[in-house]
């Protein structure tokens, strides 16, 4: 005979709870917006960017993805500009995540990695202090921060930061936003997202 399966008194309230989940659809529906504002705000910035990226690069409608199962949160994703093939990967990344935080990430890989690090370290400077951090994972596919997952690029850090990225086969720079951040309240993420990408994209210079 089973034992009985017992629910929580926190479960029993949010399986009765009636206004969580239209508040939820509220909320994905404003989350999409935000991405469309920001492919926007990026469609204009890339008229005057000019990238190394690889042929067929999307630079005019980029992707937008929904999921619920992150580390089991909701998330919400826009790729902008976008490109991925075998080997291939020239994108920057907006994740929105249930939970814990904004994501702005520039995601680099293949024949052109070799340039892009050389840029980054020409660029070091004004990419400095501006809170910016370095992937440090074996793949680019987490998000979770932490001293096991980001580097910080500082000035300060320039040595070890440096030392990193020879080794790196892959080069993701995440910018973090709290959901207490201005640019999250306020609802000024679309031109954070953007000065977030002009800044990262000398990166990608040619």
């Amino acid at each position: 005979m089973n034992a009985p399966l017992l629910f929580s008194e926190q479960e029993r309230r949010l399986i009765a709870d009636t206004a969580f989940f239209p508040t939820k659809a509220v909320i994905t529906d404003k989350v999409r917006n935000l991405l469309s504002q920001l492919r926007d705000e990026l469609r204009e910035e890339l008229a005057e960017t000019r990238l190394r990226a690889p042929d067929g690069i999307d630079t005019q409608h980029g992707q937008f993805v929904k999921g619920e199962h992150l580390l089991d949160f909701p998330y919400q994703y826009l790729d902008f500009p976008k490109f991925f093939s075998q080997g291939e990967m020239c994108t920057f990344r907006t994740l929105v995540w249930w939970g814990h935080h904004v994501v702005f990430a520039l995601m680099l890989a293949g024949r052109d990695l070799g340039r892009y690090k050389e840029n980054f370290l020409k660029a070091y400077d004004q990419l400095a202090d501006q809170q910016l951090s370095l992937l440090m994972t074996e793949t680019p596919w987490e998000w979770r921060r932490g001293d096991d997952y980001l580097l910080p690029i500082t000035r300060q850090n320039r040595a070890q930061v440096a030392a990193a990225l020879k080794a790196r086969p892959f080069l993701k720079i995440h910018r973090l936003i709290d959901f207490d951040d201005p640019a999250f309240t306020e609802g000024k993420l679309a031109a954070e997202g953007r000065a977030a990408f002009r800044l990262m994209a000398r990166i990608a210079a040619p």
